[in-house]
């Protein structure tokens, strides 16, 4: 009787439906202790992988942070003899041209040759250029000699400008009386180098002169010629 009574209890205790549901939960609990287990040795590889990287970054830099700070003897020597070779040894520019001057008083333009010369005292800093042109016309002699001040600048290898500034002198005979006055000049010179060294080039030079004596007159003038390299 007794027996009866408990295989009755335990019968109403697990039914057919919950018997279902206990091996549905025991499947799923299973299949989420494989993904688990298979999450977690995923992520093992990819830390290994990670670390991995890591060690091979490291020894590639360990490796060739050594060769950035070698130079190769070749390459040195290439680049001393390129540099001896390109070093610009050129003590002073001879400038041999024609130049043109027009007063804004008036009157026609007059032409003169122009011979000029320059030296470097501070490189890529000063330039001392001295220069005369000698303007003749049917009434008057008229001798221009400037001293100008200029700051160049590097363009390219095969190009140079140049703004100057500084006096001139100005010594003018008309009519049997000769005159001497000082004026006040900036120019700015173009040169250009076509083999890219200091050799032979031409240049072009516009410039405004200012005059302090009387009557302040003011002119532009052009210049262009020849450069010649002095070594």
């Amino acid at each position: 009787m007794a027996q009866s009574s408990a295989s009755s209890i335990g019968k109403s205790r697990f039914s057919k439906s919950d018997r279902i549901r206990l091996i549905l939960s025991f499947r799923l609990g299973r299949h989420l202790l494989r993904n688990v287990e298979v999450q977690t040795d995923f992520s093992r590889r990819l830390l290994k992988m990670r670390i991995c990287a890591f060690m091979l970054t490291g020894t590639c830099l360990l490796l060739c942070l050594p060769a950035f700070g070698q130079t190769n003897p070749t390459d040195s020597a290439r680049h001393s003899s390129g540099t001896s070779e390109d070093k610009d040894d050129t003590v002073a520019i001879l400038e041999v041209g024609a130049a043109t001057s027009w007063n804004f008083s008036g009157g026609a333009a007059a032409f003169a040759p122009n011979l000029a010369a320059e030296c470097t005292p501070i490189k890529n800093w000063l330039e001392l250029e001295a220069g005369v042109s000698p303007f003749y016309t049917r009434n008057s002699t008229e001798w221009d000699t400037d001293l100008l001040f200029k700051k160049p600048w590097t363009i390219s290898r095969k190009a140079e400008f140049m703004l100057g500034i500084g006096p001139e002198w100005v010594h003018l005979k008309q009519a049997g009386k000769v005159t001497n006055s000082i004026s006040g000049e900036v120019a700015g010179d173009f040169m250009f180098w076509p083999t890219g060294k200091h050799r032979f080039g031409w240049y072009l030079e516009p410039a405004y002169d200012y005059s302090f004596a009387g009557g302040h007159q003011q002119s532009v003038g052009m210049s262009v010629g020849l450069l010649i390299g002095i070594r």
